[in-house]
């Protein structure tokens, strides 16, 4: 049985609480969005037709987010699992499941050196490592790549 299922409006509230984790936005080095921020950066993932989208869930609870998009030529996936849930192999079995779903290949994610639970999640799945950079903000990161 899989841990995905269509976004709705109603996980959008929890998916926001789970990105304002003092605890994650640290270990992912991603700002958390205010309120407004966010509910716009979902309203253009939910009607941009490319972008595909699910969410993660654990015993009928919300325990986050996953999606798959284009950028730059690239395809690209990135996920956010509530830290409640975190250690329960749910970012394992949905990204695997993402896997099967998206047959466009290469797939990459790029993660913070220092993130090593996601970069492991990567690896359990079958990414990677391609390439490595220093972004604009100082944040080294790994681009780890699914063929």
């Amino acid at each position: 049985m899989g841990v995905l299922r269509e976004v709705v409006e109603a996980d959008l509230p929890v998916f926001y609480e789970h990105q304002r984790d003092p605890e994650a936005t640290a270990m992912a080095a991603f700002p958390s969005r205010d309120r407004d921020a966010f509910m716009a950066h979902w309203a253009r993932t939910l009607a941009n037709d490319s972008a595909l989208t699910w969410t993660i869930v654990c015993d009928g609870e919300v325990a986050g987010n996953i999606g798959c998009w284009e950028a730059d030529g690239r395809m690209l996936v990135g996920y956010w699992i509530g830290r409640e849930f975190w250690g329960r192999g749910l970012a394992t079995a949905a990204l695997a499941e993402v896997a099967e779903i998206v047959d466009t290949r290469p797939v990459q994610a790029e993660v913070v050196t220092t993130n090593v639970a996601s970069i492991r999640v990567l690896e359990k799945c079958g990414f990677i490592q391609v390439a490595a950079h220093v972004g604009d903000d100082g944040i080294e990161e790994l681009v780890l790549e699914l063929r």
